[in-house]
């Protein structure tokens, strides 16, 4: 590590690092207080050694309620004191982000109007806003200020004004937004330099940052890049730093997408608004880059090359709290895998935020910290340090997960696998190149429980007689089986599940596998796998130059469950670039040789579907042999429960690592341990 330990000066205040936590949705407040959730949230990352948190955007009007936890900075003043103090005991720098959401907001939660600066409908909820009067306007200024007094009051170092996604400043700045005749259509930045001239007059010797929405990806009419570099420099004298965003109504998603957009998107755009913001007031406003930034080797590259001065790794940092304080010692760093699964949590579930990587990432206050011993002595291997006192059966995530855990309470583990490489069904699904970052996850794991003492033995199934002759506590982590099919066939249909359609291709066979066939896909589960598999087909349809692919779903969209990701209109634009034909409404009824049967979710009507193959991507059925043979002797996670997420595996194998007793067990030959 070289750069991003280096401390970082902004304005009056000193960066211990150049790695910022930004200010993510949680879900955690209390009401619409910042919670002792919060506090332990934002400490266990300023105690891994990042250099400024930006706390969740605090609304500052009652106009203003996006999501239902979402803090208001007229109630924020204990939380600020208390997430202060927490970051103040590691030299961590706290600011408090402030917003006012304008059309992007909602009248659910505050039975009011919508504030904007003309009457675009959102996007998404497609509510009509009341277009500001100039009263408004000056209760949203006024707004700004106070709740700047107030953080500052409180204790934190700044704040930092949203005008990135989400923002009613943004929507002023825009063409696709504001339509005004007056000053503010006319002046579209007037509102943001009257916004950050009330913060600076009350932010005292503290900072003022600003988020800003560097294009909009709407070029017809929003915020382009060479504009936003622009307005960035007009409004870098206001300012003492600048995090570069990009986004607006039409692009939510693309603030913080999935793994299918690749790592540091953001960062030629942090570079063009940095050269022209330097060219404007020197180097006096510092530029954090974001976008993605999920590895220490990026984050270094990017500031190397000059396109910033400092990185938001914020996901990162909810996977590996410890990003920082690992990457100064060179330890291995739990990453990311860019999935949102758990850490999007702006949805009708009202989720709080996790990390499918982090089990304890959002739940600081509920869950134990991970324990961290080795049960290995130095030098001491397989029989040298005893025998194992826990059995592991499969190496997926679930199981790999429950191994290190184990080990690190200082329990000696063993875990067997039957495949010939660690991950289960994760590894298969890290065949699709969306889903490639699932083998970092794999491999970290894997090199954990190995560091923690835990033996892994591949190639290596466990029978019933083992399991019954085993004396110590035994972990049930055998994944998941295809399941029976819920539509008839007949003996001549040709039917693959989406788990030999990724072995194919991780064996390099899946162009052979489809060559010359009309290719249909069955989607009732509406998940990421149907998407990662049909697209991985549909192009080798097409290098074939074969009929396009049949993409079948009982719902109204494909991949429906994609809106909890952010990626449901992406899949969809995806599928249609790939050629593929998506029919929707309709349920599997049978498949016959060269066709398939459905008939619509809705009137009944039966439809036939011309078909070589059949994909299906149902939902497997646990692996049960062993379970049903032992009984409730042992313990189960992941898939050999129900099938199952990364996530829900991993938070399932902890816990029931977490739940073995420490109490001396027997060996078979009576041994005591």
């Amino acid at each position: 590590m070289n750069m991003i330990g280096d401390p970082l000066s902004i304005g009056r205040v000193q960066l211990p690092s150049r790695v910022v936590f930004g200010p993510i949705a949680t879900n955690l407040a209390d009401g619409r207080a910042f919670s002792d959730r919060h506090t332990a949230f934002y400490r266990e990352r300023a105690a891994g050694g990042c250099g400024m948190v930006v706390t969740e955007h605090a609304s500052v009007h009652e106009t203003d309620w996006p999501y239902e936890r979402c803090p208001d900075a007229t109630e924020a003043s204990r939380g600020w004191t208390d997430i202060a103090k927490a970051c103040a005991e590691f030299d961590i720098v706290a600011v408090a982000g402030l917003n006012h959401a304008g059309g992007q907001s909602t009248s659910a939660f505050s039975q009011r109007e919508l504030w904007a600066p003309s009457d675009e409908p959102d996007v998404n909820t497609r509510e009509v806003p009341k277009i500001m009067e100039q009263a408004d306007i000056e209760a949203v200024v006024a707004g700004f200020g106070a709740a700047t007094a107030l953080a500052t009051e409180s204790g934190m170092a700044g704040v930092e004004v949203n005008a990135g996604q989400f923002s009613l400043l943004r929507q002023f700045l825009s063409g696709l937004t504001n339509r005004r005749g007056d000053a503010y259509g006319e002046d579209k930045t007037l509102l943001v330099t009257q916004v950050l001239a009330a913060a600076r007059a009350n932010v005292g010797d503290g900072i003022v940052g600003l988020r800003l929405s560097c294009d909009e990806m709407a070029p017809w009419a929003g915020l382009t890049p060479d504009a936003a570099a622009a307005v960035a420099a007009q409004l870098a004298p206001l300012v003492d730093y600048i995090t570069v965003v990009r986004g607006a109504i039409f692009s939510v998603a693309e603030t913080r997408p999935t793994a299918h957009h690749g790592t540091g998107f953001n960062l030629e755009l942090a570079g063009a608004v940095r050269g022209a913001v330097q060219e404007a007031v020197g180097d006096s406003v510092p530029i954090i880059g974001q976008g993605s930034i999920v590895s220490v080797e990026a984050a270094e590259e990017a500031m190397a090359s000059g396109r910033c001065d400092a990185v938001e790794m914020t996901r990162a940092q909810l996977a590996d709290a410890q990003l920082v304080a690992k990457a100064r010692s060179s330890a291995p760093i739990r990453p990311c895998v860019l999935c949102n699964q758990l850490c999007n949590v702006r949805d009708n579930r009202n989720p709080i935020i996790s990390c499918i990587a982090n089990p304890r990432a959002g739940h600081e206050t509920t869950d134990a910290p991970e324990p961290t011993g080795v049960t290995t002595p130095t030098g001491a291997t397989g029989s040298d340090a005893g025998p194992p006192q826990v059995l592991v059966v499969g190496a997926g995530p679930a199981g790999l997960e429950a191994a290190r855990v184990a080990a690190g309470r200082g329990l000696r583990v063993q875990v067997r696998e039957a495949a010939e490489r660690p991950g289960g069904m994760a590894a298969t699904v890290a065949t699709a190149p969306a889903h490639a970052r699932l083998v970092d996850l794999i491999n970290w794991l894997a090199d954990d429980a190995t560091a923690r003492g835990v033996e892994i033995s591949y190639n290596s199934p466990v029978t019933a007689d083992e399991l019954e002759g085993f004396g110590g506590q035994v972990i049930l982590a055998t994944g998941s089986t295809a399941a029976p099919r819920l539509f008839k066939a007949s003996d001549d249909a040709d039917i693959v599940d989406a788990v030999d359609v990724l072995q194919a291709a991780a064996g390099g066979e899946l162009e052979a596998l489809v060559d010359g066939k009309q290719v249909a896909v069955w989607d009732p589960t509406g998940g990421a796998g149907a998407i990662a598999v049909t697209e991985m087909v549909a192009w080798a349809v097409g290098n074939k130059g074969g009929p396009p692919v049949q993409f079948i779903t009982p719902d109204a969209n494909a991949a429906t469950m994609l809106s909890l990701t952010g990626d449901l209109a992406g899949a969809n634009v995806r599928l249609q670039q790939a050629g593929v034909d998506i029919v929707k409404r309709q349920r599997m009824v049978s498949v016959s040789r060269g066709s398939v049967e459905t008939v619509h979710a809705f009137t009944g009507e039966r439809q036939t579907i011309a078909a070589d193959l059949l994909i299906d991507v149902a939902a497997r059925h646990p692996e049960e042999s062993l379970w049903n043979d032992a009984g409730a002797r042992h313990v189960r996670a992941g898939d050999a429960v129900a099938p199952r997420t990364v996530a829900e595996a991993i938070r399932e194998g902890r816990a029931e690592a977490m739940a073995l007793p420490l109490a001396p067990t027997r060996t078979l030959d009576g041994e005591q341990l």
